[in-house]
């Protein structure tokens, strides 16, 4: 039976509908032959358009229907980013079931938290080494009656009775039209839960936060109202689709406003991916801008000397401009001066990151260094800082065009409050972005939003006249001294992080008399740095070892003590004898660090540090 595309939505506006699941039918009658997606697979890209996108939801929702799955069934992902997911992502929601993201980098103890914690019927998995992840923890999941999976290359288990492929769930569904899942999308109950999203866990046992249809529509209607993009712009989408940003960039914005979605051949090939795709519209984390900023500065410490120079000289020229781009107050002079700069240096620079064709760039997740940001206003990449949580639909503040103030993350988004607590300081928000609440954890809810609708995020701030946000920390993170004083560690950390040598910095001093820092260095520019020296290394921690490599760091450190005030100065540090990674526990799927992790982990390091050990 083939799709009926006819009848197109009344609605000029999609993102007024009531479900993305509705959302995806209207573009599937209104641009059917539209490029919604492309996947890169050895070496080629595959495009799926908006019918296509559609279709295959249908499919996958009829096929899940086929195993008993019905409204308010978990159904979880555990996938790498790829077409599969989002189709499978938007199949659960339209027929009232809920989506549950888990972490591809998950180890098996966490994927059995998440599957047994949100009672997942069906697990869809991606390949054989999260199918083995899978088939682990399976005896110890009571809920779970089939494992879903989209390349079954290397798994010899498909005859088992519980296991089956994502194309034998589609041919269970083959006969499900764009029509039928119309009609799915119109018993959606817009108040019910659409995802489970687990929060990172930085300090304890992840919790599933609830987000409804009306939280994802409301997040899809304040972005489509802040950013310039829409049909013909394209994103390139490598961070977890299971974390709150990229299911904002990669489904619901992408829904919303009509824009590609690119999925690059893995996490590993993200520049080169970004330099083929060159998006219109970028959103990174800290630690991608950080590494990007790293990359170019060391390639240009090792050009010539006439390289050397241009950058020198074109680089202070676009910081010197950064400013007025930020306020949006370039003269004519500005605007010839830049355009010069953009033939000497800037144009060849973003071309070399994928950030050639950028008109919207995002920071979000975490704190970013002022320097970054500013490097990249330097380039011409208008960088606006956005802040949120996964309890708000990550809708709270946002960087205006024209207005852009480096430490500062913006006013309010349409739609949300931001306020802060006059006795502690910590941020409040409210808007029709705050979750239902917690799966199975009612007091873990009314801990976070209190009875007229202000989420506790947890976080510390201040807030000017003009009403701009400017994030000190996280409450539980605040160091306060022997000698009493509150001191911010991520201000700190991102001056250290700045430079190209260091990767990580944990800050320590919480009760002590002086702060000391754990510094991972950034594997790559060090070893690069050590080999033009010709210093002979085998492994990470073999080259963290080095009195050379500690004294490049020491000089590091120095340069970021030098911008501290006394009591901030980093007295002690001791390199990490490892990269830290997330099936150690150290660090979230985005990269946040586990600080209390951390601690335990490399509790002789930092006694030594205080004369202990």
């Amino acid at each position: 039976m083939t799709a009926t595309l006819e009848r197109p939505s009344a609605t000029s506006d999609p993102t007024e509908l009531p479900s993305l699941p509705a959302v995806l039918v209207h573009r599937a009658r209104t641009s059917p032959t539209t490029v919604a997606l492309r996947k890169k697979q050895y070496g080629r890209w595959k495009e799926y358009d908006w019918a296509t996108y559609a279709t295959r939801s249908a499919h996958i929702m009829a096929g899940l229907a086929s195993l008993g799955v019905g409204p308010g069934d978990k159904v979880a992902i555990h996938s790498e980013n790829r077409p599969a997911w989002v189709m499978a992502d938007l199949a659960v929601q339209a027929m009232g079931a809920v989506s549950v993201g888990v972490y591809p980098t998950s180890p098996p103890a966490e994927v059995q938290y998440a599957l047994e914690h949100s009672e997942t019927k069906v697990v869809i998995v991606e390949d054989e080494e999260q199918f083995d992840k899978a088939i682990e923890v399976r005896h110890q999941l009571p809920e779970l009656r089939h494992i879903v999976v989209v390349d079954p290359r290397g798994i010899r288990q498909l005859d088992d009775d519980q296991v089956l492929t994502l194309a034998d769930l589609e041919a269970r569904g083959a006969d499900a039209t764009i029509d039928d899942l119309a009609a799915a999308t119109e018993r959606i109950d817009p108040a019910d839960a659409a995802i489970l999203v687990y929060t990172s866990g930085t300090t304890g046992p992840p919790k599933g936060a609830m987000i409804s249809h009306d939280n994802l529509m409301a997040a899809a209607r304040s972005t489509r109202e802040q950013f310039s993009v829409a049909d013909g712009d394209e994103v390139l989408s490598y961070l977890p689709l299971c974390h709150i940003a990229e299911r904002l960039i990669s489904v619901v914005n992408a829904l919303g406003s009509g824009y590609r979605v690119n999925f690059g051949e893995s996490t590993d090939t993200l520049l080169t991916d970004l330099a083929e795709v060159q998006p219109t519209f970028f959103v990174g984390v800290p630690r991608v801008w950080e590494k990007m900023m790293a990359a170019i500065e060391i390639r240009m410490a090792d050009a010539s000397w006439a390289k050397r120079t241009t950058y020198r000289v074109w680089k202070a020229q676009g910081t010197r401009l950064a400013r007025k781009r930020m306020s949006d107050s370039l003269n004519p002079f500005d605007r010839l001066w830049y355009g010069l700069g953009w033939l000497m240096l800037y144009r060849s620079l973003r071309q070399k990151l994928g950030l050639l064709r950028v008109r919207e760039a995002v920071s979000g997740a975490a704190p970013v260094s002022p320097q970054v940001l500013e490097f990249f206003w330097a380039l011409g990449v208008p960088v606006r800082e956005v802040y949120g949580q996964t309890e708000n639909t990550a809708q709270a503040t946002m960087t205006p065009k024209g207005d852009v103030r480096i430490g500062w993350v913006g006013t309010a988004v349409p739609g949300a409050e931001v306020r802060l607590d006059p006795d502690t300081g910590e941020i409040l928000t409210r808007g029709a972005g705050t979750f239902i609440g917690y799966y199975r954890n009612p007091e873990a809810t009314a801990e976070t939003v209190d009875a007229d609708g202000w989420l506790h995020t947890g976080d510390v701030g201040e807030m000017d006249a003009d009403g701009f946000l400017r994030i000190t920390d996280r409450m539980k993170d605040i160091i306060i001294t022997a000698g009493g004083k509150n001191i911010s560690p991520s201000e700190i950390e991102n001056k250290l992080k700045v430079s190209p040598y260091i990767a990580e910095a944990i800050v320590i001093g919480d009760g002590r008399k002086f702060l000391t820092a754990l510094v991972g260095i950034e594997a790559d520019t060090v070893g690069n740095w050590a080999t033009q020296r010709r210093l002979d290394y085998t492994t990470y921690r073999d080259l963290t070892t080095k009195p050379e490599v500690v004294g490049l760091i020491d000089g590091e450190v120095a340069k970021a003590n030098a911008d501290l005030a006394q009591v901030e100065t980093i007295k002690a540090f001791r390199l990490l004898p490892k990269e830290l990674d997330q099936e150690d526990g150290e660090v979230t799927a985005t990269q946040k660090v586990k600080r209390r992790a951390i601690e335990r982990e490399f509790a002789e390091l930092i006694d030594g540090m205080y004369g202990g050990g």
